[in-house]
């Protein structure tokens, strides 16, 4: 008990100091990691758990739609997409559909890979002005 609220304690640390951009990295990582867990739950038929899981990860997208911001045209398209992985999560859900999960599971990592990508290009920019 004591391990868990020392790991608590840092992951709500870690949460508290992070940039914006950090948190949208760890929103995307906590979707793929409840997506991961909700299809392992569809293997093991554990229905409840599944559930759970993929409710998670839909509670994340809505967080990531929340934290558009709609003065930038490429908004709407992401959030067309959001809305795509949503209505994958809910369907997966539904059907206890893995292929649906995979999609959706596809689609986040797309936008995690290329979210780090911009988070790297942006802190070698920062870098460059700075020294320059």
């Amino acid at each position: 008990m004591k391990e868990e609220n020392v790991l608590n304690k840092y992951m709500e640390s870690n949460i508290l100091t992070a940039t914006p951009e950090k948190l949208i990295l760890m929103l995307y990582n906590g979707c793929i990691k409840n997506i991961h867990l909700a299809k392992k739950s569809i293997e093991e038929n554990d229905i409840v758990n599944k559930n759970n899981f993929i409710l998670k990860a839909e509670s994340i997208v809505f967080e990531l739609q929340a934290s558009l911001d709609f003065n930038y045209p490429i908004s709407k398209e992401i959030n067309s997409l959001y809305e795509f992985i949503i209505d994958l999560l809910i369907d997966a859900n539904i059907n206890k559909d893995s292929s649906k999960l995979d999609a959706a599971l596809k689609l986040v990592l797309e936008f995690r890979d290329t979210w780090e990508q911009a988070m790297k290009i942006n802190q070698a920019n920062v870098k460059t002005t700075k020294a320059g």
